[in-house]
């Protein structure tokens, strides 16, 4: 825990000094985030970058923004690597690659270059940081939508009238009650809502939507090659506990982006855009576009 409760005032003013230092990048759409804080201990597979293709196959334009692991074995952008993806999306790149195939990734140190250090120091001193909290934050697409995963509960509402306040328009802020920084299978999940409406904060459970709950260790990944492999599986229609999670937190990116209607409906999205092909698909085409 940061000895000192970083006030939601400091968090947004930071997040956008940051994000004011960044690389620009003129963001054409209403793009979606959809982002783990890390720092869980859970070792899970990339869930939310398994997710976010799901998403941008549905139809919804993800910006993700991430950064080399600094707590876990695989971060989002060691994924991506390990995928085949490049990381080198330069703003123009990154504008082309939301127009088709829908989803670009802004990778850190290269949108961040003032913060290239700050890497290593984290990774030496291995605990959480501000920089931790800040990393979801500062997305030079400033995305319109955003899921956010965090570790701490307590996290939850500052964190949500943070992203208000830098002009996210509907999000959601999720802590699975089991210490899982996504929307969880095997626990309940605690969720902080907000938008037009204000904050809403309420549990859901995996038997909501009609899903089964599974074991932690069912949803546990492994190196960047062994996470890489579990995403292709996904996206390729492999039924179990895996699916079902990346089913659960794409649809609430789909919910947030405004492609369903609630969970349910964005549950059913996401699973017939992986039955039809699509998201494997979207997976190819972003590989191919990427290059640079």
């Amino acid at each position: 825990k940061s000895t000192k409760a970083e006030t939601v005032a400091e968090i947004a003013g930071s997040a956008a000094a940051m994000r004011d230092g960044a690389v620009r990048f003129d963001n054409p759409y209403d793009t979606l985030e959809i982002v783990s804080k890390g720092g869980d201990g859970s070792h899970s597979f990339n869930i939310s970058s398994t997710a976010a293709m799901v998403v941008a196959a549905a139809g919804a334009k993800v910006s993700k923004h991430g950064n080399r692991a600094a707590s876990s074995k695989s971060g989002s952008a060691d994924v991506l690597e390990a995928l085949g993806v490049s990381l080198r999306q330069e703003p123009e790149k990154a504008a082309a690659l939301l127009e088709d195939p829908g989803i670009c990734f802004l990778f850190a140190q290269l949108y961040h270059p003032s913060m290239k250090n700050v890497g290593a120091i984290r990774k030496e001193l291995g605990i959480r940081t501000v920089f931790n909290i800040l990393g979801p934050l500062t997305n030079p697409a400033r995305p319109k939508y955003q899921v956010l995963g965090v570790y701490d509960p307590l996290l939850l509402e500052p964190l949500a009238q943070v992203l208000d306040s830098l002009g996210v328009k509907k999000g959601m802020v999720v802590h699975g009650d089991d210490r899982l920084d996504e929307l969880s299978l095997s626990d309940t999940t605690s969720v902080c809502e907000f938008g037009p409406g204000g904050l809403d904060t309420y549990r859901v459970s995996p038997e909501d939507f009609g899903l089964k709950r599974c074991s932690k260790s069912d949803i546990v990944g492994g190196t960047a090659e062994e996470n890489a492999r579990i995403t292709v599986s996904v996206l390729s229609g492999e039924k179990g506990p895996r699916r079902d999670i990346v089913l659960l937190n794409a649809a609430a990116g789909l919910y947030c982006a405004g492609k369903a209607d609630d969970i349910r409906d964005g549950i059913d999205l996401a699973a017939s855009v992986i039955d039809d092909g699509k998201a494997l698909d979207l997976l190819e085409r972003y590989k191919a576009a990427s290059q640079p």
